[in-house]
């Protein structure tokens, strides 16, 4: 059996985390937009229009120290108040983040928008914060460029052009980085820059030794060029 886990990301992967504990449940909700007509003659019709845009819905807790219920690796897992101002930051930036959960039946990976996130500490529990979360599915859209013809008249008509709205781009260009399991500086460069040889560059701008390269930590946050 697959390995469970869940992750929520933000920028196409450049910022991410992974829920230290799984929940017991997530709550799928999905709908259609279909509607009832009665026409004379005929009777009653039902007209199926696209579904609703997805809900998703799960509660849990971000634990205070690492136990063996914890579904990552104890070196990579943070304090509770990390998860807690990573989600909260995302949620500010208004753009959507991408909610992924693989081993499961359920293959969840879209991008939603985090629509509700409360947390507290309970009693009897020193140290770790239990949350909530929810989400709603997001879709990409763009405008159509739509161009204006006369007739002979001078009457104006407008025309789409025959591209579709294409996919709009989430990215934006971030300014730290922060290293998971398997990275290196090359990966790093190659994925930003667009150019591994250009690892010397985040190399120098962080000061970086040549001794440390091999074995950079987990966790650590590096700037960007």
């Amino acid at each position: 059996m697959d390995k469970y886990s869940l992750t929520l990301s933000f920028n196409n992967g450049a910022e991410a985390i992974e829920f230290p504990v799984l929940p017991g449940k997530i709550e799928v909700q999905s709908s259609g937009d279909s509607k009832t007509y009665d026409i004379s003659m005929l009777g009653e019709i039902n007209v199926i229009k696209k579904m609703k845009l997805k809900e998703i819905a799960f509660e849990s807790f971000f634990p205070a120290s690492w136990f063996p219920g914890v579904n990552v690796e104890r070196r990579a897992m943070f304090k509770p108040a990390y998860y807690i101002d990573e989600i909260q930051k995302w949620q500010g930036k208004k753009r959507p983040v991408r909610l992924v959960l693989t081993g499961s039946n359920l293959n969840i990976n879209m991008a939603v928008s985090i629509e509700k996130f409360s947390w507290s500490e309970e009693a009897g529990t020193v140290g770790d914060i239990h949350y909530q979360i929810a989400f709603k599915e997001y879709r990409f859209y763009a405008a159509k460029k739509v161009k204006f013809v006369q007739d002979a008249t001078g009457k104006e008509t407008a025309i789409s052009d025959n591209q579709s709205a294409s996919r709009a781009d989430a990215r934006v260009q971030p300014e730290t980085y922060t290293l998971v399991a398997g990275d290196n500086l090359w990966k790093v460069a190659k994925q930003f820059l667009g150019d591994g040889s250009k690892y010397k560059q985040i190399q120098t701008l962080n000061g970086i030794k040549d001794s440390e390269l091999k074995r950079l930590p987990i966790g650590k946050v590096i700037k960007l060029p």
